[in-house]
């Protein structure tokens, strides 16, 4: 590190923690920029760490000098050398982070050989140097993994590929019609790449047109799908309130960021949920899911074709800027034990009306336009139940508010019910989330339980139904936490809904939450339900 990344990140790193640090960048020029009144490295403030000082900069300058390279770029390997000597910390193999450079220097060799020299350099000063006390090799073990093929995927690839699994699973033409916007755009650059799956993309001028384009593609018997984030989802709010009233299935990925406004473009939050919920005009309610991990993201995906195509019904799907761009291993499914939910369009034309319901999802049935025979209409304007023409009686509005209400209400019978999935079904304190909120909740619940503390965690994908259980289930907690990146849009939902008193822990930085700040916040709680039942008693 230099005096710049020390300043950054040490807030971060916990007592005891090793620090390498470049002691060659620490210049009374380079300390005077990062704002440093005293050298850290000389008046104890690192005295909490483990500290490895070494002079990088004229470490790399040896390493590469066989190269011919200019002094700023001979010093650019420096993070390559320190990956070395990293590597070697943690007993990892170099052929990997060789090979890839090879690669990505295939067309400067002397480049890919510079970079190559001062990561083995930095191994090899591992391997010689006499290390400081206490600063050793650490090794990892094997993970343990279900046997299978695996691959590395990030949020907007799953997504992108359980959109296309979903579309052929349902056996309908994808168009997938967006504008770009941070972070979502990486979704339309991975389907754009797919094409031969059925899939057609499509780049339009703005928001409001790539939302009606999308409802079209519908209208016409193919699966529209359309995408932003916050600002962008804000002027599509017209066009989602259109497909709810015209009753045609439709999927709305929302990649959340950091807001209002422009907010902050590259940083993530979870502060879309009201507005996914209720941001639209009228009384319009809409499934919504979100996902938790990126390969949680291809199931989802898939959740959201079926239920748009099942209810015939605009769809939220709610993921994040850090969902987007994290990447897992991801075991790659066998594709023939996906369970096809393949569409039928509406082909009967005596007695067609595109009023027509199916009696136990109260899903208007899908007719294409062009059949002959099954000419006709739909828009925004409020049309009557019987025969589906437009109709300004009140008596038919309140009828067809509570129909769409209803049909969407139902979809709570075909989700799953909610349990935990770590932990008890009751206790003393559920840890209760949403999204990508998942892993930071999971381990320092893991970690809590280890202590021998009674927690679960409780994590809910269906966010509108809610599903039946979920009242029921956290009753039989003591007390509920919620951790989001948000200001406790979740935590109001579920005290609405279910009278229950849960307790918010928001954080609205634009980072995800850390396990340590989950933890000291369950450990806050376990101690509240350690008074009240030492004063009850």
């Amino acid at each position: 590190m230099n005096p710049a990344a020390l300043i950054t990140n040490i807030e971060n790193l916990i007592d005891g923690g090793l620090v390498i640090v470049d002691s060659g960048a620490f210049t009374a020029k380079n300390l005077a920029k990062a704002k440093y009144s005293a050298n850290p490295l000389e008046d104890g403030s690192l005295d909490a760490y483990r500290v490895l000082n070494i002079d990088i900069s004229k470490h790399v300058l040896a390493a590469v000098e066989p190269f011919g390279l200019g002094h700023k770029s001979a010093l650019r390997c420096k993070n390559m050398w320190t990956l070395g000597l990293v590597l070697w910390l943690f007993d990892r193999d170099r052929a990997g982070v060789i090979e890839g450079l090879q690669k990505k220097f295939a067309s400067k060799p002397d480049i890919a050989q510079s970079n190559i020299a001062a990561l083995n350099a930095g191994h090899a000063y591992g391997e010689t140097a006499e290390l400081p006390a206490g600063i050793h090799v650490y090794k990892i073990p094997k993970a343990k993994v279900t046997p299978g093929e695996y691959r590395n995927i990030t949020g907007s690839q799953a997504l992108a590929w359980g959109l296309i699994a979903g579309s052929e699973l349902a056996n309908l033409e994808m168009l997938f019609s967006t504008y770009p916007i941070t972070p979502a755009s990486n979704l339309l650059h991975e389907l754009s790449n797919h094409t031969y799956f059925k899939v057609n993309t499509f780049q339009a001028e703005d928001e409001i047109a790539a939302i009606c384009a999308a409802i079209g593609a519908s209208f016409a018997g193919a699966l529209g799908v359309t995408s932003s984030a916050g600002p962008g989802i804000a002027l599509k709010a017209e066009g989602m309130s259109l497909a709810a009233a015209t009753e045609l299935p439709l999927v709305i990925v929302n990649t959340q960021r950091g807001g209002p406004s422009t907010g902050l473009p590259t940083k993530t939050e979870q502060s879309d949920l009201n507005m996914s919920l209720f941001g639209r005009h009228g009384d319009t309610p809409m499934p919504v899911i979100s996902t938790s991990t990126p390969s949680d993201c291809f199931e989802v995906a898939i959740e959201a074709v079926r239920l748009a195509s099942k209810y015939m019904t605009p769809v939220t799907l709610l993921s994040d800027g850090y969902l987007a761009n994290a990447a897992e291993p991801w075991k790659i499914p066998d594709v023939d034990k996906l369970v096809p939910f393949e569409v039928t369009h509406h082909t009967e034309v005596e007695g067609f009306k595109p009023s027509l319901r199916d009696p136990d999802t109260l899903a208007r049935v899908w007719a294409k336009p062009g059949t002959k025979g099954l000419e006709h209409r739909i828009g925004g304007i409020e049309r009557d139940f019987d025969s589906g023409d437009i109709s300004y009686d009140p008596a038919n509005h309140q009828k067809m508010t509570d129909l769409r209400a209803a049909k969407i209400a139902g979809i709570a019978d075909d989700i799953p019910l909610q349990h935990a999935c770590l932990g008890n079904e009751s206790g003393k304190l559920a840890v209760v989330g949403w999204g990508s909120t998942f892993g930071a909740i999971h381990q320092a619940v893991k970690r809590v339980r280890k202590e021998g503390a009674d927690v679960s965690h409780i994590h809910v994908r269906y966010l509108c139904p809610l599903p039946k259980n979920l009242g029921e289930l956290l009753a039989g907690f003591d007390r509920i936490l919620i951790p989001e990146m948000n200001t406790g849009q979740f935590v109001n939902l579920v005290r609405s809904e279910y009278l229950i008193d849960a307790e918010s822990l928001s954080k609205v930085s634009g980072q995800p939450f850390k396990i340590g700040e989950i933890m000291a916040a369950i450990h806050e709680q376990l101690a509240l339900v350690k008074n009240e039942m030492e004063n009850q008693a």
